[in-house]
C-alpha cells in the first residue's frame, strides 16, 4: 500500500498541473450536470416496519380526506382580558379562521367554537389547520401566509401563537460551517506557521464538499435522495477533508526538514528532495489516511442497518464524501505541493527552549508522553475513572424526538405549546389517532365504541373522541388525548398499552396507533433496537481492518474499548445537560427532556470514524518507530512527538466545528453539536493521548504481537512505509551492478532514486 501510494504521490507531484486540472474539470462537470438536474425530492420520512407507519397507510386508504400524513398547524388564541367567547374576540377569531382556509394547500381548518376547542375557563381556544401535503412538500409561500395571518390577528386584547410541523422552517444558512472554517483556519495557521500551508487543507476540504454536494444533486432524482441528505455529508466532509489534508501536508514538511538536515545543498537547489518528500508523505501519512477513511466509510454506510430510509441516504452520501476526501488527500494535495514549490518549505523550527541540565528542555508533548509511560498504571486507572464518572448519567438515558416544548420561549411554537398546556392540559399538544379494523361494518363500529369506552375509563387518558367510520365500513378512527405531555414516559407507556392485546369489548379487532407522538415512540424504539447490532457491525469490521493495519490483536482491541469509553462518556455528558438540565441555562437548553432518538446511533457512527482517524494517525507513527528498530517505550514517545501536535490540531478543529452548533435555536442541533464535541474532546485527549500510550507502555513488545498463522493469512499492507527505504537501495545496487565502471555519484544521478529511507531503517 505504501509503495503504491508513494508512486501515486510522486506522479501527482510531477504532473501537478494535469492532476489539478482533472479535479477542477470534475468540479465543473458535476456543476454543469447539477445545474441541469431536477430538484431533489422531498425527504422520505417513512418508517417501514413500524406500527405508526402501518396506521398511516390504513388511514390513507380508508380516510383519504383526513390527509393523515399532511402537515398540521395549531393556531392558539388567548384573551388577555375577558374570554374568547366575547363578541369582539369571537369575531377576530372568525376572520382569522377564514383567512387560514384561503391558502390553496390547506385542506381544512376547524372552527374552535364548532369543534368545542375552547378551554373550560373560556380564555383559550385553538384552530387546527390541516394541509394537503406533508411538511416536506409545503411551499414557502404557504408557511409565510400562515405566519402572516397569525401576525395580523394579534392585538392588545388577543394573543395569537402557532405551533406544529407546518411552522418549522426549512434548513437555514451555513453560519455554523462558516464559524467552524474560521476556527479551522486559525488553528491551521498556528500549526503550520504559514498562510499558504494552512490554506491547502481548507481549499481541498471545500473542494471535496463542493463536488460531493453537486454529485448528490445530480443523483438526487434517480436515487430518490432527500433534500437534506447533504447535511451530514457537509459536516463530515469538512471534518475529514481538513484532517486528511492536514496530516499529509504536515508529513511533507517534516520530510523536507529531514531532507534539509541530511543534505542541505540539495534542498537549497530544490531538486528531487521535494518530490521525495511528497512521495514519502503520501506513502506513509497517505496510507494512514486511506485506512482511517475506510473506518469512517464503514461507520457511515453501516447506518443502513437501522432500516430508516432517510438515515441510510444520509450515511451513504456522507460515506461518498469521505471517499472523495481520501482521493483528494493522496492526489490533489501532492499536486498542489508541486505547484507551490519552494513557497511551502520545511516545518519552521519551534521557539528556542529553555535548557535543563545543559540540554534543551523537551517539548510539552514529549514530556507528557514520558510522564505517561513512566506511570502507566496510575494514568490508566485515573483516565478510566474519569470517563466512568462522566458516563454515569448515561444509565438514565431516555430517548425521544424533540417537539415544540424543546424550543426557546422566544419562539411562537413554544408559546403556543405553553398556552395549550395551561388552557387544556399537556396531552392536547400530542393527541393520538387510534385506528380500529374489523371484518365487517358492524364489527368495526362496535369494536371502536368498545375501545372508546375502555379508554375513557383510564387515568392516563384525558379525552376520547367519537369514532368515525370509513366509507367501506371496515375501519374506524378516533382521537385519544393523553393526560401527560407528548414526550413523557407516561405517554409512551400509554401508546404501548394501546398496542397490547386489544381492550375488552373490541371483538378481536385490530388496533393501531398513529399520530406524531406514536411515530416518535416507534422511531425511538427502532433506533434503540438497532444500536447494539449497528455497534457490533461497525466495531467488528473496523477491528478486522485494524488487525491488518497494525498487525496486532491487542492494539485494535484497545482501540475499540477506548472508543466505547468515549461514546458512553459523551452520552453521559449529553444526558446530564439536556435530560437532567445541568448547565442548561449556560448552554441555552430551553427545556430538559428526553435525548433525541437519533443522537446515540449518530454519535456512534461519527465519533467512531473520527476516533479511528486519531488512532491510526497516532499509533502508526509509534509502530513506524518500532518497526524501524526503536524499543517499545521509546517508540511510543517518538510516535507521540511526531504526531501529537497534528492530532491535537485536528481534534481542536473538530471540537470547534461541532461546538459551533450550540448557537442554534434548534434543540436537535444543540444536542448533536454538544454531544459530538464532548465525545471528540474525551476521545482525542483522554483516550488517544492518555490511555493509548499508557496501555502500549504496559503491553511493551506484546502490543505488536500477532500469531504466526494469522500473520501468514493477512496481507502485508506496509502502512508504515517500511519498504520505501528498501526500494531506493535495491535500485542503487542494481545500478552499480549494471555500471561497474561508473563513479558512485554518476550512478546516483542516473538512477534518480534519491536514496531516501526512513530513520532507523
Amino acid at each position: 500500500m505504501a509503495t503504491f501510494l508513494s508512486r501515486l504521490g510522486r506522479f501527482s507531484f510531477r504532473r501537478h498541473w494535469l492532476v489539478a486540472l482533472l479535479w477542477v474539470g470534475l468540479l465543473l462537470g458535476t456543476g454543469v450536470l447539477a445545474g441541469r438536474a431536477a430538484a431533489p425530492p422531498p425527504n422520505d420520512f417513512s418508517m417501514p416496519g413500524t406500527q405508526a407507519q402501518q396506521a398511516y397507510d390504513v388511514l390513507k386508504e380508508g380516510f383519504p380526506e383526513l390527509n393523515a400524513d399532511g402537515a398540521t398547524a395549531r393556531v392558539v388564541f388567548r384573551a388577555q382580558d375577558g374570554k374568547v367567547t366575547d363578541p369582539g374576540a369571537r369575531e377576530a377569531i372568525g376572520r382569522t379562521v377564514a383567512a387560514l382556509g384561503g391558502d390553496p394547500q390547506v385542506a381544512r381548518v376547524t372552527d374552535p367554537f364548532a369543534a368545542r376547542s375552547v378551554s373550560g375557563d373560556g380564555t383559550t381556544a385553538y384552530a387546527q389547520v390541516s394541509y394537503q401535503v406533508p411538511a416536506s412538500k409545503l411551499e414557502d409561500g404557504s408557511r409565510g401566509a400562515l405566519l402572516s395571518t397569525v401576525e395580523q390577528a394579534r392585538s392588545p386584547e388577543l394573543s395569537v401563537e402557532v405551533g406544529g410541523n407546518a411552522v418549522n422552517a426549512t434548513p437555514g444558512g451555513h453560519s455554523s460551517e462558516a464559524l467552524g472554517l474560521a476556527v479551522a483556519a486559525i488553528v491551521l495557521v498556528v500549526t503550520f506557521g504559514s498562510l499558504l500551508a494552512a490554506g491547502l487543507p481548507l481549499l481541498t476540504a471545500v473542494l471535496g464538499v463542493g463536488i460531493s454536494g453537486l454529485a448528490i444533486r445530480v443523483l438526487a432524482q434517480p436515487l430518490g435522495l432527500g433534500s437534506t441528505t447533504t447535511g451530514l455529508a457537509t459536516m463530515i466532509g469538512l471534518a475529514v477533508g481538513i484532517d486528511y489534508a492536514l496530516f499529509v501536508v504536515s508529513r511533507y514538511r517534516a520530510e523536507l526538514t529531514r531532507n534539509r538536515n541530511r543534505d542541505r545543498d540539495r534542498d537549497r537547489d530544490g531538486g528531487r528532495s521535494r518530490e521525495e518528500a511528497a512521495a514519502h508523505a503520501v506513502g506513509t501519512a497517505g496510507s494512514a489516511v486511506v485506512f482511517a477513511g475506510l473506518t469512517v466509510v464503514i461507520a457511515l454506510a453501516g447506518l443502513g442497518v437501522v432500516g430508516i430510509p432517510l438515515l441510510t441516504q444520509m450515511g451513504l452520501a456522507a460515506a461518498g464524501t469521505v471517499v472523495l476526501a481520501v482521493l483528494i488527500a493522496v492526489t490533489l494535495i501532492p499536486a498542489l505541493l508541486g505547484i507551490c514549490g519552494r513557497r511551502i518549505g520545511p516545518a519552521r523550527p519551534r521557539r528556542r527552549r529553555a535548557e535543563v541540565n545543559g540540554a534543551p528542555r523537551a517539548y510539552l508533548g514529549v514530556r507528557w508522553a514520558r510522564f505517561v509511560v513512566r506511570r502507566p498504571v496510575a494514568v490508566l486507572l485515573g483516565g478510566v475513572a474519569l470517563l466512568g464518572v462522566i458516563a454515569v448519567p448515561a444509565a438514565s438515558l431516555e430517548m425521544g424526538l424533540p417537539g415544540d416544548e424543546s424550543k426557546p420561549v422566544s419562539t411562537t411554537q413554544r408559546r403556543a405549546y405553553d398556552l395549550i398546556s395551561e388552557g387544556f392540559g399537556p396531552g392536547y399538544n400530542g393527541p393520538l389517532t387510534v385506528v380500529v379494523q374489523a371484518d365487517g361494518g358492524a364489527g368495526a363500529e362496535t369494536a371502536a365504541k368498545g375501545v372508546a369506552e375502555e379508554l375513557a375509563g383510564r387515568q392516563d387518558v384525558a379525552a376520547v373522541g367519537q369514532p368515525k367510520l370509513s366509507a367501506s365500513g371496515d375501519t374506524a378512527v378516533l382521537n385519544v388525548v393523553p393526560a401527560s405531555a407528548p414526550g413523557s414516559t407516561e405517554t409512551g407507556d400509554l401508546v404501548h398499552a394501546l398496542r397490547d392485546p386489544a381492550p375488552a369489548g373490541d371483538g378481536g379487532a385490530r388496533v393501531l396507533v398513529a399520530g406524531s407522538t406514536a411515530m416518535n415512540v416507534d422511531v425511538s424504539q427502532k433506533l434503540s433496537d438497532a444500536l447494539v447490532p449497528y455497534l457490533g457491525l461497525v466495531v467488528g469490521l473496523a477491528f478486522l481492518l485494524l488487525i491488518a493495519v497494525f498487525r496486532s490483536l491487542l492494539v485494535p482491541l484497545k482501540a475499540a474499548l477506548g472508543f466505547l469509553l468515549s461514546v458512553v462518556a459523551g452520552l453521559g455528558a449529553v444526558v446530564a445537560v439536556f435530560q437532567w438540565g445541568w448547565l442548561g441555562s449556560l448552554l441555552g437548553v430551553a427545556e430538559p427532556g428526553p435525548v433525541m432518538s437519533m443522537m446515540p446511533i449518530f454519535m456512534v457512527g461519527v465519533v467512531f470514524g473520527l476516533a479511528m482517524d486519531y488512532e491510526v494517525f497516532l499509533v502508526t507513527r509509534m509502530r513506524e518507530a518500532h518497526v524501524h528498530g526503536q524499543p517499545p517505550l521509546e517508540a511510543v514517545v517518538s510516535g507521540f512527538e511526531h504526531s501529537a501536535r497534528v492530532v491535537t490540531a485536528a481534534a481542536v478543529i473538530m471540537i470547534a466545528v461541532f461546538a459551533s452548533f450550540l448557537g442554534s435555536d434548534e434543540q436537535m442541533l444543540k444536542t448533536i453539536g454538544f454531544g459530538l464535541a464532548a465525545a471528540v474532546l474525551l476521545d482525542a485527549f483522554v483516550v488517544r493521548m492518555t490511555l493509548v500510550p499508557a496501555v502500549l507502555a504496559l503491553l511493551g513488545r506484546h502490543a505488536w504481537h500477532l500469531p504466526g498463522w494469522l500473520d501468514r493469512l493477512l496481507p502485508d499492507l506496509d502502512v508504515e512505509g517500511e519498504r520505501l527505504g528498501r526500494a531506493p537501495r535495491a535500485a542503487l545496487s542494481a545500478a552499480f551492478e549494471a555500471s561497474p565502471g561508473e563513479s558512485p555519484a554518476a550512478v546516483v544521478e542516473a538512477s534518480g532514486s534519491g536514496s531516501h529511507r526512513p530513520s532507523g531503517s
